[in-house]
């Protein structure tokens, strides 16, 4: 059995003996003195590196979802964004779109409005034109009214102052009966003169004229509004001289016709 200080003295050498064995093999496991060992990196560069990146692979979701969730609200943001901008804009279009066919029909009311009072205006220039052409006619009517030419003329003799017709002053009012046969518009003109002076001169001139008014009414029915007669008395015809006394009477008649009857 070796003793204790053997033993010490045994030990020293092993040692030394192991570590020249060992020497060889961690010069050859050691990597080259040029080499930098990595440098630890901090704990937030860690959260900045990619998924695929230096970043353990088999990561836990929990992490992934950390780093993901975030987007999703961006992406969820700017999708209410765009579906809000997308309202606003069709609320915009309709207004618009709205408003263009309200100014539309308001226009094509307008439009309407004015061809109708354009019809109208036309409809009573015309209207205007046609009262003006009859104003017109009125007027010439109403001037032609009193207008009246002689279309003819007889002189009907008495004996005297007698008021009895001859035979002849008979044939002659029936042949001034027999023109007026058609006629309208028409006026007979009477003036009588017969012997007298002064009153006895006009009522005998005056029975002169109804006797030939009377003959014309019963014998030929002419109207009485159509004969009108004057008692002159032993005045003077037109174109006579004044003469202090008259001999026998006489009705001078003449036919008047308006103007307006004649054109018709």
């Amino acid at each position: 059995m070796k003793s204790p200080s053997a033993t010490r003295l045994l030990f020293p050498r092993a040692l030394l003996l192991a570590s020249a064995l060992s020497l060889p093999a961690f010069a050859q496991q050691a990597p080259p003195a040029s080499v930098a060992p990595p440098a630890a990196q901090p704990v937030a560069d860690a959260a900045r590196e990619g998924f695929w990146g230096r970043v353990n692979p088999f990561a836990r979701k929990k992490w992934v979802n950390q780093r993901v969730d975030p987007l999703h609200d961006r992406l969820s943001e700017l999708d209410q964004l765009n579906a809000k901008n997308a309202n606003d804009i069709k609320d915009v279009d309709g207004r618009a779109q709205s408003g263009i066919q309200q100014a539309q029909s308001t226009a094509d009311a307008a439009s309407l409005a004015a061809a109708a009072a354009h019809d109208q205006a036309g409809k009573a220039g015309a209207t205007a034109q046609s009262a003006s052409g009859r104003v017109d006619q009125l007027g010439a009517t109403l001037g032609g009214l009193d207008q009246y030419r002689q279309v003819g003329a007889a002189e009907i003799a008495f004996r005297g102052s007698q008021s009895l017709l001859s035979a002849e002053a008979r044939k002659q009012l029936d042949d001034l009966a027999a023109s007026l046969s058609g006629h309208q518009g028409y006026l007979v003109e009477i003036e009588a003169r017969a012997p007298g002076a002064a009153s006895l001169g006009i009522q005998n001139s005056q029975r002169l004229a109804e006797t030939v008014k009377r003959y014309l009414v019963t014998e030929h029915q002419i109207p009485v509004y159509r004969l009108h007669s004057v008692g002159l008395g032993n005045a003077p015809a037109p174109g006579q001289d004044q003469s202090p006394t008259r001999k026998s009477g006489s009705v001078q008649i003449r036919l008047m016709e308006n103007s307006l009857a004649a054109s018709k």
